[in-house]
């Protein structure tokens, strides 16, 4: 093949893949604001990763051929009416990987009043359905209908195991929440001031890490986590979002929610800063500590690369 049309060859495979790639974001984004009209309520659809849909967003606007660095995540919960006229809080953890429609999405089916083996048999039935029935198209909403529609058969299964009453449904004292989040910059002094009262006031563990960029965690009751961050959500930030989430359900013991903590206590936390500016620190300093606090995983959805 001559040089002339070997560059053309080339040029015309790489814009096949582009626009594959584009088409691919772009059906993403349209699904996501889809579900944002239908679900506005927090409560029944959230999304975790809000820095995955800024670098997807990017990646639609810039026309890039380099993808995301991280799968767009998001949680959709409803809740089930069961024969005898009770309610079951299901939700649906989703991810899209990078060629989602092409690939079905990553999807994980939990509740509390169903049995981890039931669990698992929904799933794979599940995928299953979108397998035989949605391949290679948008399907968010297929799953849903059908969670709706066959997830009670799988309570049902477990009753012996889970008696489901009206009245327990987890309430947020109930609910373990850990909150990683993302800050362009950390530097004003009353801000961090901000942060370390307002975790301590609110009973709250965990560890701030100040300058460029800032890191927050906290954790404990569910509604004290929500409270911290909706105070920190409204002061001025250049850029501010959770990373990541984690829910726990709990049987309402104060030993259980104490056992699952990872930081005894909050502390705003400085690794041998660095830079003109003293506004650097040493990740792998922070890396050693998450470690030590066993979450060190945490370290690559921040950062996008393993620690060391």
């Amino acid at each position: 093949m001559q040089s002339s049309s070997w560059n053309n060859f080339y040029w015309n495979q790489t814009n096949i893949c582009r626009m594959s790639s584009l088409e691919a974001a772009e059906l993403q984004l349209s699904e996501l604001d889809l579900l944002s009209s239908m679900f506005p309520n927090e409560d029944e659809f959230k999304i975790i990763d809000h820095l995955a849909l800024a670098e997807l967003k990017d990646h639609i606007e810039s026309c890039s051929l380099e993808v995301p660095s991280s799968k767009l995540q998001f949680m959709l919960n409803l809740e089930l009416d069961t024969p005898d006229g009770n309610k079951v809080p299901i939700s649906l953890s989703c991810a899209f990987p990078f060629k989602y429609p092409d690939v079905l999405p990553e999807i994980v089916v939990r509740s509390p009043f169903i049995s981890r083996t039931q669990q698992a048999q929904l799933n794979m039935d599940l995928i299953t359905y979108l397998r035989t029935h949605c391949a290679g198209e948008v399907c968010i909403l297929s799953a849903r209908e059908w969670v709706r529609d066959h997830a009670v058969a799988y309570v049902s299964k477990d009753a012996s195991s889970s008696s489901v009453t009206k009245s327990s449904v987890k309430k947020s004292e109930d609910v373990f929440t850990r909150l990683w989040i993302y800050s362009h910059h950390i530097y004003n002094k009353q801000k961090r001031k901000n942060i370390i009262d307002w975790a301590k006031e609110l009973c709250l563990s965990g560890f701030s890490m100040p300058g460029k960029p800032g890191i927050i965690c906290i954790e404990g009751p569910q509604s004290m986590c929500e409270e911290f961050w909706a105070r920190v959500r409204r002061l001025s930030w250049q850029r501010i979002l959770i990373r990541h989430r984690e829910d726990i359900c709990l049987k309402g013991t104060e030993a259980e929610m104490e056992q699952q903590r990872k930081f005894s206590a909050f502390e705003e936390k400085v690794f041998d800063a660095h830079g003109t500016r003293g506004n650097h620190m040493d990740l792998g300093q922070l890396y050693h500590f998450l470690l030590e606090n066993r979450c060190a995983d945490v370290f690559q959805m921040y950062f996008g690369v393993e620690g060391q």
